[in-house]
């Protein structure tokens, strides 16, 4: 079965396309960044019409997308095919989010080098921006990239692709040494290239010394409070979409607008005015 449905011609002057000059000129301005994830052309599309800033095609698609129990799976050819997807649906609607897509598992650990074609790849699907976890022996890989032309989103706290390593999907940073080691390798990831900086699954006293550390930095946090740049959802968290139960930082942002008669889009329209307003993550329901 296919959509016949035709798509909505592009409105010049309603929005512009981002860059990450404009994503750091928002940041500046004191701005908050609306991030949310995205794995095909139709949600890509509300996304960004809805007025999300960034979208990031996730490692995470392995679990919602492909039925895996974890990230680790997911190669670089999914991640191309997932990244068309969505580059075609903001481009078949005019669309002007920025967007960004992970180096899954495998793809950037064996050299430099391998790490340069892997964000290759991506970038000639579409992304206009990478991502890669962890810290230490990252912030080198980083600088080789971005020294050739690659824009990087760094990602430190909890690092799905390292959660064997991790113990399992537990809260980073949590003693002072742990906070400590979180914070270098953001200067370490900053200093090297990085431009952006997913914090996730953190206290929120460290992610805000994270960005005190590195004030130009946008750290876009998940579940690591309110004093970072901007936000990040997976999507279908916070439509309500996933099972199971879901951590704390979630809100399910279509339960509330259909008690109004509201859809998809009023639910997605609801979480971006909710970042740029400040009245998402709440410190006191949705941080640690």
């Amino acid at each position: 079965m296919s959509s016949h449905a035709e798509p909505a011609s592009p409105i010049p002057g309603i929005r512009r396309p981002l860059t990450l000059h404009r994503l750091h000129e928002m940041h500046a301005q004191g701005e908050k960044i609306a991030m949310l994830t995205a794995y095909d052309a139709t949600l890509a599309r509300l996304a960004d019409e809805a007025g999300c800033d960034t979208l990031l095609v996730g490692d995470s698609l392995g679990m919602l997308i492909q039925g895996r129990d974890s990230t680790l799976g997911v190669s670089l050819d999914d991640m191309v095919y997932h990244t068309r997807c969505v580059a075609r649906g903001l481009a078949a609607g005019g669309g002007t989010a920025w967007l960004v897509a992970d180096l899954p598992f495998g793809s950037y650990h064996e050299s430099r080098d391998q790490a340069m074609r892997s964000s290759a790849a991506l970038m000639q699907a579409g992304a206009q921006m990478v991502k890669l976890e962890g810290g230490g022996w990252t912030a080198e890989v980083v600088r080789f990239i971005t020294e050739r032309g690659v824009p990087i989103c760094a990602h430190l706290g909890l690092t799905p692709q390292s959660v064997h390593a991790l113990g399992g999907y537990r809260i980073q940073g949590r003693d002072a040494e742990a906070a400590s080691r979180l914070r270098q390798h953001a200067r370490e990831l900053h200093e090297a290239g990085a431009g952006m900086m997913v914090l996730e699954l953190m206290p929120s006293s460290v992610a805000a010394d994270v960005q005190a550390d590195n004030p130009q930095l946008i750290t876009i946090g998940i579940g690591a409070g309110p004093a970072t740049a901007g936000q990040v959802l997976v999507v279908h968290d916070m439509l309500g979409l996933t099972r199971g139960k879901l951590p704390r930082f979630v809100q399910n942002f279509l339960a509330e607008v259909a008690q109004e008669g509201g859809d998809v889009a009023a639910a997605l329209r609801a979480y971006v005015q909710a970042v740029k307003d400040g009245r998402f993550p709440d410190p006191t329901r949705h941080a640690y």
